[in-house]
Parts: structure tokens; C-alpha cells; sequence
């Protein structure tokens, strides 16, 4: 059995996450709580192997519980949240930065035509998260940057850098986060990124990565021409590829390991266009989408990334891509942003005559 702690204040929202989860056999409701301040006790006495949780909370918001949770007891947190107020977005991607695994909508009612697709997801997000063993977050403190030797690691002479591509799936937005921050306004390369989330909050979390990264972040457009250090970021519902002119081709062409848009889907494109002057980098994610285009991309002499474990919430994707050596660099997100700079600095780049 699967515990589930929910925490609503709504207590029409409380009434309908009950009847959803205790309709699936698998899964047992073993607390409901109205308030922040509740759900601490609330965690320490139930134990619960995952909690679904509202935002906005009386007594202590939902994002500042996620924090002390993950300081304190760590457990498996889907947020529930409404995603056309860009106050509410942000909130959601800071409980994510935290440590909250998942975002989902809130839920509709029965009548509504998408209840059954709600349904559906969020029971299958509950399952998913209860497999995953989440660490403690420590209090944010002075945390002095980590070096490694990454310049013995650097090829003697790399090849110049044309487009960087980046997958993600559970865990990529805070790893998404530190890397992009990390890069500096100068960086003479554009970024292509899958992550795969709830329909939905696409826009939103391209609104906030965009608050901390000093590149212009953007959801991509059928047509867009690549500009040299501009981000994009794949939409929902949409294969995300690159053609031969430099410009995106977004197509309704069918899922990819269950996905759409896919990490696979785009790396193979970008192998086919670019081969040896690609970076490709693949961080924290449940499954293996991406994982054999990574190694095929190494094999055609593209610098290929993977992030390390330690770093990761869930290793599956990344670790995948070890497994089958698909990895030249196997790094955390902010020392990826440190070897992306590097290689620019020593092997150029040429993105759309930028040198």
C-alpha cells in the first residue's frame, strides 16, 4: 500500500483527492489536513510515503512546508496547483527548487471533460513518486563552490560548439535552474531543452527560469531560427527537432517512451544536424528517454554530459546513459555550466556566425 498524506485547505478539494485515491486499491489516504502547520505533525505522525499538497495554505504556505519537510523528513511531495497566475507559477517551481517532485493541476470536477485524464495522471503520479527515495535538503547556507578538475578532463582540441541540447524529466527544473544561471550573458550558443512536465505549466516554468538566467528564455516556435545564446524550450504536446537551415520544427509526430515532447525525438535530430560540434546533456529524470541518442551522439564525436548521481533527485535518465558509456563528462549541474564555459572559451563556437 501506497500512504498518502493530503493537504488541502479546500475541503471540497479535500473531498474529491479522497474519493480519487481511495478508489485505487494500491493507494491508502492516511491523513487529511487543512494548514501548513498541520502537515508538519501531521508527517512526523503518519509517516507517509507521499503527500499531496496545495499551495496556498492558512497558517504556513505550501512552499515554505515543502522546505522544512525536505529539511527535516523527507518525503515524495506532488504539488497541486493552478497555473495561469504567474505569482502561483513561481511559487510552485520555488516548492520544486526545494525539493517537491512533481507539479500537477489542481483537479477538476467530475463533470468536466478532462476529469478522467486528471485522474488518471495523478494517480499514476502518486505511484511514481512513491518509488523514488528522496534526500534531505539542508538549510540554505554559504556554500562554497565545488572544483574539480575539469580542465584535464577537456579534449585537447574540441570541436566548435554549435547548439547545446538539454533533456530532463522529475528533478530537471532545479538542476535546469543552477546550470542556466551559472552561464554567463555572454554565452555565444543557443540551448535546446526538452523537460518533460504537466500540461500546463510549460509557460510558466519558462517564466522562471528566465528570472534567474541572464540568456533570454523562451518557448519555442514552429520556424524560430536559432539565435546565438537564446534558450529555448520545447512546448507541450509537441515533437521538438532541429532542421538543416538552423531553425526549430515543432510536429505532432507520435509520443517517444511514452512522451511527447521526447528528450530522443530531439537528439536524434540534433545528431543528424550537428554530430561532432553538439553539446548533449541529460539530467535528473525517471526512465531512459534520451539515453541511446546520448551514446549515439558520443560515437559521432559530440561532447555528451550526464548528470552524477549524487546531484540528481532521480538518476534513471542519466543513469541509463552511463550504463551504456554514453557519457563524456559525468558532473553535477553547476560544474556542467563551468565545462560548457570552458569549451567555448577554448574550442570556439560558431552558432549562426557567432565566433
Amino acid at each position: 500500500m501506497i500512504n498518502v498524506l493530503i493537504v488541502e485547505a479546500l475541503s471540497a478539494e479535500q473531498a474529491l483527492l479522497i474519493h480519487i485515491l481511495s478508489a485505487d486499491a494500491q493507494i491508502c489516504v492516511v491523513g487529511i489536513v487543512p494548514d501548513g502547520a498541520a502537515a508538519l505533525d501531521a508527517v512526523r505522525r503518519y509517516q507517509p510515503d507521499v503527500i499531496v499538497m496545495a499551495l496556498h495554505l492558512p497558517k504556513m504556505n505550501g512552499l515554505e512546508v515543502t522546505r522544512r519537510i525536505m529539511e527535516t523528513d523527507p518525503r515524495p511531495i506532488i504539488v497541486m496547483s493552478g497555473n495561469n497566475n504567474p505569482e502561483v507559477t513561481k511559487d510552485t517551481f520555488d516548492a520544486m527548487e526545494v525539493g517537491a517532485l512533481a507539479v500537477l493541476p489542481r483537479l477538476v470536477g467530475v463533470d468536466h471533460l478532462d476529469h478522467e485524464t486528471a485522474v488518471q495522471a495523478l494517480v499514476q503520479t502518486v505511484k511514481l513518486m512513491s518509488e523514488i527515495k528522496v534526500v534531505r535538503r539542508w538549510p540554505r547556507r554559504l556554500v562554497l563552490p565545488i572544483t574539480r578538475a575539469v580542465d584535464a578532463k577537456l579534449p585537447v582540441a574540441p570541436a566548435r560548439m554549435r547548439i547545446v541540447a538539454i533533456g530532463a524529466s522529475t528533478g530537471g527544473p532545479p538542476a535546469l535552474h543552477t546550470l542556466l544561471a551559472a552561464l554567463p550573458r555572454t554565452f555565444p550558443v543557443p540551448l535546446l531543452i526538452v523537460q518533460h512536465m504537466a500540461v500546463g505549466f510549460i509557460q510558466g516554468f519558462v517564466d522562471w527560469l528566465g528570472q534567474s538566467s541572464s540568456l533570454p528564455v523562451q518557448m519555442a516556435k514552429q520556424g524560430d531560427r536559432l539565435l546565438a545564446g537564446h534558450i529555448y524550450v520545447a512546448p507541450d504536446g509537441h515533437q521538438m527537432m532541429i532542421n538543416h537551415m538552423d531553425r526549430i520544427v515543432l510536429t505532432q509526430d507520435d509520443p517517444e517512451n511514452g512522451l511527447r515532447p521526447s528528450v530522443s525525438y530531439l537528439f536524434r535530430s540534433v545528431n543528424a544536424v550537428y554530430d561532432s560540434t553538439a553539446v548533449a546533456i541529460l539530467l535528473s529524470g525517471m526512465g531512459r528517454d534520451g539515453a541511446d541518442e546520448l551514446a549515439l551522439l558520443r560515437e559521432k564525436g559530440a561532447i555528451t554530459i550526464a548528470q552524477d548521481k549524487a546531484s540528481s533527485v532521480v538518476h534513471g535518465m542519466p543513469g541509463e546513459a552511463i550504463k551504456l558509456d554514453a557519457a563524456r563528462y559525468i558532473l553535477p549541474p553547476e560544474e556542467i555550466a563551468s565545462v560548457l564555459v570552458k569549451l567555448v572559451s577554448y574550442g570556439g563556437s560558431n552558432a549562426n556566425g557567432v565566433t
